[in-house]
């Protein structure tokens, strides 16, 4: 198999997937109602922007929207299937919440949704595909040409710890607070093609890269790198994969909108060339914003100072604000608050210990219904 030509897209567009709960109102806990899900979408809302479809487990589904211009366009489309989704829910008696992890499900509960893609891989990949009950906002920027793609990939990868500590969701694993903010990335780390793309910065060497690996026998195609950002050159997009599913469709957007800002600064100012020694920090800053989310620490790869993610991540908002295609204040109130969602449902749980009540709190959320009172 060779790789496939980069498609042509409009620069800066932008798509955003997110993958949801389906959640039992009797306990909270993931219920497997995948199927009914995707039928009612079906009959009911079939002219929806993008897509909704199965992922790995029957407790799971993930939306996507079409091709957004900006953030707020990201938004409006997520609104409509947000909506949909939530009447569907209510004629099935179920809930749908965000979130990077359910807070008590066991994985060895989970069922794997029937589609021969799903089977195979949890024939490779063993336990590991239902501990992938994991829930992820990718969202996909368009580039210009392929060369620019790549180095828009790599140049992006400096940020890629404001993308985990801003979406933080995933406290909680199998009903233990984990004492990570983004526990989810714990277990995508888990699979051989995980971690960071290698470091070519032409379509030409990333097709020789490419064709080595299928010669290997290993990848079969672009869908088995797990990385946490890769080429989409079907839609002449990169794919942007650390960020948990926010609690919010409001918050969704504003990352989108964040992403978008930062592909435009990078693509105006070509502030840096991308090189090896620029990912010599790479995984202890990913491992910092994972940890300990907006309080972590940031190694500036260019000079090896260390300061606060905030600060960092306030300090580039600062940079980039010229080049916001839409609002992303949401998430600057947030960073000066040192305030995520993962911070958010900690405070649910202080307020109760029941983690279904969490989990009922997260779908309340999700459907713009006001959190409980402490």
């Amino acid at each position: 198999m060779t790789l496939e030509a980069f498609a042509p897209s409009q620069p800066l567009t932008l798509g955003v997937e997110l993958e949801l709960q389906l959640l039992s109102t009797h306990d909270y806990d993931l219920t497997p109602y995948a199927a009914d899900m995707l039928r009612l979408m079906r009959q009911h809302h079939p002219d929806l922007p993008g897509t909704v479809v199965p992922e790995m487990t029957r407790s799971m589904i993930e939306i996507s929207t079409g091709i957004c211009q900006d953030g707020a366009d990201a938004l409006a489309q997520l609104t409509q299937i947000r909506n949909a989704l939530v009447a569907c829910a209510d004629k099935l008696n179920i809930a749908i919440a965000g979130g990077g992890t359910h807070p008590f499900q066991q994985w060895h509960e989970r069922r794997i949704y029937e589609k021969e893609r799903f089977h195979q891989l949890s024939k490779l990949y063993g336990y590991l595909t239902k501990q992938f009950t994991i829930f992820g906002q990718h969202v996909h920027i368009g580039c210009p040409d392929a060369d620019a793609a790549l180095l828009m990939l790599h140049r992006m990868s400096r940020y890629i710890p404001h993308c985990i500590a801003l979406s933080a969701s995933s406290p909680f694993v199998q009903g233990q607070d984990t004492a990570f903010d983004s526990a989810r990335l714990n277990s995508v780390f888990a699979f051989p093609l995980s971690g960071r793309a290698p470091c070519v910065l032409t379509w030409a060497e990333f097709g020789q890269y490419f064709n080595k690996m299928t010669a290997t026998g290993v990848v079969q195609g672009m869908k088995d790198f797990y990385w946490d950002i890769r080429p989409k050159p079907e839609f002449g997009t990169i794919e942007i994969r650390v960020f948990d599913t926010p609690l919010s469709i409001e918050r969704a957007a504003a990352l989108a909108a964040y992403v978008q800002a930062l592909g435009a600064w990078l693509l105006d100012t070509q502030p840096f060339t991308p090189c090896e020694d620029d990912y010599l920090v790479y995984t202890f800053n990913r491992f910092q914003a994972c940890r300990f989310g907006l309080e972590g620490v940031y190694v500036d790869p260019a000079n090896g100072a260390h300061l606060s993610l905030a600060e960092h991540i306030l300090r580039t908002m600062d940079t980039i604000a010229p080049y916001a295609h839409s609002d992303f204040s949401l998430l600057r109130t947030s960073v000066e608050q040192r305030h995520n969602d993962a911070h958010w449902l900690r405070e649910c749980q202080a307020h109760t210990p029941l983690l279904g009540e969490v989990s009922r709190q997260a779908a309340l959320r999700f459907r713009q219904v006001p959190p409980m009172q402490p």
